[in-house]
């Protein structure tokens, strides 16, 4: 059973700890998508600094449908907030590539998380800031991340809870639960991240916390994703000469 009281009591400290010995005064910035993991970050950092000393960052790739979303939330919490619409630069990335090279689709699905992350950190560097990182454990367990876009920040507040237990967060921090149950959509090639993945959350979250999946060929998947994908979470591998 996930005792949300006390684990989020617990992650709220861990967020005023690491903002003592790793920038006292610093302001959390984070991208906001209008989802529950941005939605709970905000509201945790929001619980453990004030909102006064938390700035949202919304950055849509041209016209994003769900941008109330976001502004639901920021609203919501009460905190400072700056909207960057990241379309020109994703379209002005690809245009200055040389002639007759053509950006992969992978390299094109990844570009714009990659560039909100430079944005983010544009922002954090410029506001005294120190950059949150909103990825959960459900999403890392099968890298369900971009590197060097949403796979990165300073602190993590949520990357050991899974999907389920960082909507049970959410609700205990008395958020809306349209953001909570808000699709979650990759925000990359416009699909549910369900339908991308090839099962749910709700099958995920049981084989970590448990151990128990039901379909073979499921458990196989996640366990070759886990594999594949374990390099994201690691250090950059060094040479070492000495060795």
């Amino acid at each position: 059973m996930f005792d949300v009281k006390t684990h989020t009591e617990k992650c709220v400290e861990w967020i005023r700890e690491f903002f003592e010995k790793n920038g006292k005064d610093c302001n959390a910035v984070l991208g906001i998508s209008g989802g529950k993991d941005s939605s709970v970050a905000a509201a945790l950092c929001v619980e453990a600094l004030g909102k006064d000393r938390v700035i949202g960052v919304l950055m849509p790739n041209g016209e994003q449908f769900d941008i109330s979303c976001s502004y639901d939330l920021v609203n919501h919490l009460g905190i400072k907030h700056f909207a960057v619409n990241i379309g020109g630069a994703v379209e002005a990335l690809k245009a200055a590539m040389p002639d007759g090279f053509d950006l992969s689709v992978q390299s094109l699905t990844n570009l714009p998380p990659r560039i909100r992350m430079s944005t983010v950190y544009a922002i954090s560097q410029s506001c005294n800031g120190r950059v949150v990182n909103t990825c959960n454990l459900s999403e890392d367990w099968v890298g369900y991340s971009t590197r060097y876009g949403d796979s990165v920040g300073d602190f993590s507040p949520l990357s050991k809870f899974t999907v389920n237990e960082v909507k049970q967060i959410g609700r205990y921090l008395g958020l809306p639960e349209h953001l909570i149950e808000k699709p979650p959509i990759d925000g990359l090639c416009g699909k549910t991240d369900e339908d991308n993945l090839g099962f749910t959350y709700a099958v995920l979250d049981r084989y970590i916390r448990t151990g128990e999946i039901d379909d073979p060929a499921i458990k196989a998947k996640i366990d070759s994703m886990h594999e594949k994908n374990k390099f994201k979470l690691e250090l950059m591998p060094i040479f070492d000469p000495e060795i």
